[in-house]
């Protein structure tokens, strides 16, 4: 059994990894700092769900106000353990909190997945891209360094491929970011292969191609679609649908992630769908199909820091990684979908 750091552990893909991870017979210590970005509501859910899979949870859920429907989030919970996890409330920008967990704790490795996500977003506050994405994935460096932490996979992005021919490899020289959330990524890509350079941590990037299923962030294009098809509200398409996306359910990128922990030198790998990119068009008439209702669009212009395409060759996974995806767009689509009727109420009041 061995123990490791989550980063992000409140977040869409972290919360997954940590969950593989414990159901592997691991340990995991995971952090966030429970920012409001995005409703606070879903990622108390998913504390609760990491919380629920063991029989020590009950008194703590008790306590904890995981509902996502409810009106009021919980906040006072700064930390808690259930069984072999345990949760700090901790942010990865707080040199001196990070400091303090890594001096009582030994990790095996650390998934470094906490982030500021959204390209948009990062064009109304770039400087919390940066503090967050660099400036944090150096912190956790640095403390790693400090006690002998071997090993780092760290989360990044198929927007850096803007711009490149497809399908993305890894060898593509990614230096032409065209947002703030990129140009972060970009940065603590370079950090940790200085740190490689320097040091000899071990280090695997996994970049990531259109996460989508249950529990996902609200802001995101799938989240937004199935709630505004079923609300028969219009979706908001910036451009005119033939963009298209290597889509990627969940389980198959935490799979992918955990895969990632054994020991690789520096490698950056694409876990994405590996197949032909699906256009948003496709996408609106597959969920139309198992939503039983008709999408309305409301088209606005293309925007400038979208990437029309992304097309994830995934041949360095299946070689160093024994990786490929095992789970169908339509399949992933209908499990999201069920997800989402199964907390239908609460639903209802999350902001996309």
């Amino acid at each position: 059994m061995a123990t490791f750091l989550v980063t992000g552990v409140a977040g869409f893909i972290a919360s997954r990894v940590a969950e593989l991870l414990l159901q592997n017979g691991h340990s995991v210590i995971g952090i966030d700092n429970i920012n409001s970005y995005n409703d606070v509501r879903l990622k108390t859910y998913r504390l609760h769900e990491l919380a629920s899979n063991n029989e020590a949870s009950k008194l703590l859920l008790d306590k904890l106000d995981y509902t996502i429907g409810s009106a009021e989030v919980y906040y006072g919970l700064t930390s808690f353990k259930c069984g072999n996890f345990t949760f700090k409330r901790l942010d990865i920008e707080d040199i001196d909190s990070l400091k303090k967990l890594f001096s009582e704790n030994q990790f095996d490795a650390v998934y470094n997945l906490a982030a500021r996500a959204g390209v948009r977003y990062s064009m109304i506050n770039p400087q919390v891209y940066m503090t967050t994405n660099a400036i944090g994935t150096l912190n956790i460096l640095n403390c790693m360094l400090k006690n002998e932490v071997k090993k780092v996979i760290l989360a990044s992005t198929s927007s850096l491929y803007a711009g490149q021919k497809m399908p993305f490899n890894e060898d593509l020289p990614v230096n032409t970011p065209i947002s703030p959330y990129a140009a972060s990524k970009k940065a603590a890509e370079v950090l940790a292969y200085s740190y490689r350079h320097l040091y000899k941590i071990d280090v695997s990037i996994v970049r990531y191609f259109t996460v989508y299923g249950p529990a996902s962030r609200p802001d995101m294009g799938m989240f937004r679609f199935i709630k505004w098809i079923d609300d028969e509200t219009p979706i908001k398409l910036y451009g005119d649908g033939s963009q298209s996306r290597d889509f990627t359910y969940i389980d198959d990128i935490a799979r992918g992630t955990i895969l990632a922990e054994k020991e690789l030198g520096y490698e950056i790998i694409n876990l994405g769908g590996g197949d032909n990119p699906v256009s948003l068009t496709t996408i609106f008439s597959l969920l139309e199909n198992i939503i039983g209702k008709k999408a309305q669009i409301e088209k606005r212009p293309f925007h400038i820091a979208d990437v029309k395409e992304t097309w994830a060759d995934i041949n360095k996974a299946k070689k160093l990684l024994d990786w490929e995806p095992e789970v169908s767009l339509e399949d992933g689509l209908k499990q999201s979908v069920a997800w989402y009727y199964d907390n239908y109420d609460a639903m209802k009041s999350i902001n996309v």
